[in-house]
């Protein structure tokens, strides 16, 4: 019975050269058997329809992608949509510059394709699709600006920006973090990212306090590493938010109390960034007197006791960090004798594991007092470019996120998309 089976699969597609009008049909039957059992059948089945795909790629991927674009889960075999989904990573992404010609326009069709199928994704899936998205020539290096923009609203649209936000959605909390993240490359490639600040600033900032402490530190970090691309116009916007953020996190005064150094590493890089692109902004915010001629700059109005304040907080700063870079550096010391005495494998990991956390963290203490320095002038010069290595940027890895979200919290009720995050947070 196998036998003649995986010989009618065979010839299939035989049939379908004979009579082309078929082939989408043929490409639905062939793509339900994706879920047979017998390794034989499936892959008599893989070989049909790459034989079908050379045929007719339009036909045949437009038939194969209505077996994964359907939402009502009454409707879809889940087995079938996550085997039509391995079949098209695995067989058909490899071979996209055989398959999707002529490039302009079969590329565009499967952008298409992929963009009706992503009303229901997993983070996992999402990414592959991104990641495919980006290996096309329409979207290369040398892509048009709106081609650049058009990755960054199909990653919008999963964040749902234009969704009422909900402090304890933590589903939502968790797409937003990791969809700015795989944003970020396209800012820098030219696309906006006014969307996606103007939400945090609207939505985000304001419930800041209230969110697991999880997602602060992965939040602060996209939040960093996205201010280089703002304009001038959002920076304006956001600022105060950014502003009332570091006076919560820079200390007044020592009261023994943690103070959280990655936080206040991202949160300065960030307010340089934007300062640098509206700099009378901070006129009103921090008591500067930035003078551009321009009404905005509130040169009249009297806001030293800002300026006293915001200079207050950032010799608390640097007072702590200098004290943790001593402690830190006399911890490098102990962990490089421990080192030389340890016997076991296991022990040298730990240790070399404590030696990382260590740079890490003489690393984001440097980076404070490199930005806060330049902040106790009365017309500071913002640092626009980047000068400043971010701690956490050279140890990257491919790893979950900074913690694992509780139970339940999930991307559309499947999986969190993993990402690239420092697992380090330094605290004093």
């Amino acid at each position: 019975m196998l036998k003649v089976c995986v010989q009618a699969i065979r010839g299939l597609p035989l049939f379908c050269k004979d009579t082309p009008e078929h082939l989408s049909k043929i490409v639905d039957i062939l793509a339900q058997l994706l879920t047979a059992e017998e390794n034989v059948e499936r892959d008599a089945v893989h070989k049909a329809l790459l034989s079908l795909l050379r045929q007719d790629v339009k036909a045949s991927l437009t038939a194969l992608f209505k077996h994964i674009e359907s939402v009502d889960e009454q409707m879809t075999d889940e087995n079938l949509r996550e085997r039509t989904l391995s079949f098209i990573r695995d067989k058909v992404f490899p071979l996209k510059t055989e398959l999707l010609k002529p490039p302009e326009l079969m590329e565009r069709h499967m952008t298409d394709l992929i963009k009706k199928s992503l009303q229901d994704v997993t983070g996992a899936e999402f990414k592959m699709f991104m990641d495919f998205l980006k290996s096309l020539s329409i979207f290369g290096e040398k892509a048009p600006p709106e081609r650049v923009q058009e990755l960054i609203e199909i990653i919008e649209g999963q964040a749902d920006l234009d969704a009422q936000f909900d402090v304890s959605d933590g589903d939502h909390i968790a797409r937003l973090i990791a969809c700015l993240f795989m944003a970020i490359p396209f800012f820098e490639r030219g696309a906006s990212n006014g969307k996606f600040l103007n939400y945090l600033n609207k939505h985000i900032f304001p419930v800041f306090d209230k969110l697991p402490e999880e997602w602060k530190v992965d939040l602060l970090k996209d939040l960093a590493e996205s201010s280089p691309y703002t304009t001038p116009q959002d920076s304006r916007q956001i600022l105060p938010s950014v502003v009332q953020l570091l006076k919560k996190y820079m200390p007044i005064r020592k009261t023994g109390e943690e103070m959280n150094f990655t936080y206040v590493e991202c949160l300065l890089y960030t307010f340089h960034h934007l300062a640098y692109k509206a700099p009378n902004a901070t006129n009103s915010l921090c008591g500067y007197k930035i003078v551009t001629g321009q009404p905005s700059d509130r040169l009249g109005e009297d806001f030293s006791e800002y300026h006293k304040e915001f200079i207050e907080r950032l010799n608390c700063v640097e007072e702590l960090a200098r004290a943790t870079m001593k402690k830190l550096t006399q911890g490098m010391a102990e962990h490089n004798k421990a080192l030389t005495a340890a016997t076991s494998e296991e022990a040298k990991a730990s240790i070399k594991t404590q030696k990382q956390n260590t740079t890490t963290g003489l690393r984001t203490c440097n980076n404070i007092l490199a930005m806060t320095q330049p902040l106790h002038s009365k017309s500071p010069s913002f640092i626009g470019d980047k000068r400043i290595d971010l701690s956490w940027k050279e140890t990257k890895k491919l790893s979950p996120p900074s913690n694992t979200p509780a139970a339940g919290y999930v991307w559309n009720c499947k999986a969190v998309m993993s990402r690239l995050s420092s697992s380090t947070t330094f605290l004093v």
